[in-house]
């Protein structure tokens, strides 16, 4: 499927609005993209041992998430965080709370997987990961297992396609919302490129002159054309 993209200028708007104006929280937004998450990693990939990288902000959160979903299905599956529990963001560090009491293992070290699930750094990257990101990153791209990222490869520029130093290689990607520019701009990064549904209103989307009509009609994960790319 065709689509139009999105700035990351554009989804902070989004974001914006639908906490201040429709009162869909983050909690909520975070618990779609991650249920999402978890149900791509299934279809896709089959049920095998995961990773999730998780960084502090709302992409770990999204991916915290996944890890719950995943291990309620029955899938070994391990945490790793980038940075220390102190600094994470509220909604991250609930994520994570709910993780420690379901007895899903929070590990120094990422152990060997089948799937790598990316959950690092979001649309809001700003220069080069540094520090335990980078090293996670690097880590990702090292394994022979398949990395699925969410939103997008930790390191990529969603506007802009550009790559920081360094930047996830992903075989797939799930978006959320619509798909970012840059996303379509680097497709040898991204790998395949699904948009999944966070239970945002085409009404929001239609005020940013973004027609999109009822995208997820018949599922909340849709896979992103290789002609749009």
């Amino acid at each position: 499927m065709e689509l139009p993209a999105v700035s990351a200028a554009q989804m902070r708007e989004v974001d914006r609005a639908m906490v201040e104006e429709f009162h869909i929280e983050l909690v909520q937004m975070m618990e779609n993209a991650g249920r999402n998450l978890a149900d791509l990693a299934l279809q896709h990939f089959g049920p095998r041992p995961t990773v999730v990288l998780a960084g502090p902000g709302g992409n770990g959160g999204g991916g915290l998430v996944a890890a719950r979903h995943l291990a309620n299905r029955g899938v070994e599956v391990s945490v790793v965080l980038s940075r220390p529990e102190s600094v994470l963001a509220p909604v991250t560090a609930h994520q994570l709370d709910i993780v420690r009491r379901m007895g899903i293992a929070v590990a120094d070290q990422p152990p060997t997987a089948d799937l790598v699930i990316d959950a690092l750094i979001g649309y809001s990257l700003e220069g080069d990961p540094v520090g335990r990101a980078a090293e996670l990153i690097e880590w990702a791209n090292g394994q022979p297992a398949p990395v699925l990222s969410l939103d997008t490869p930790s390191g990529l520029d969603v506007s802009t396609g550009q790559a920081a130093t360094p930047c996830v290689r992903a075989s797939a990607t799930m978006t959320l919302v619509l798909p970012k520019v840059g996303l379509l701009a680097a497709p040898r990064l991204v790998g395949e490129l699904f948009v999944a549904d966070i239970s945002v209103p085409p009404v929001l989307l239609g005020r940013l002159g973004i027609a999109v009509g009822p995208l997820f009609a018949h599922g909340t994960i849709v896979a992103v054309s290789r002609s749009a790319s």
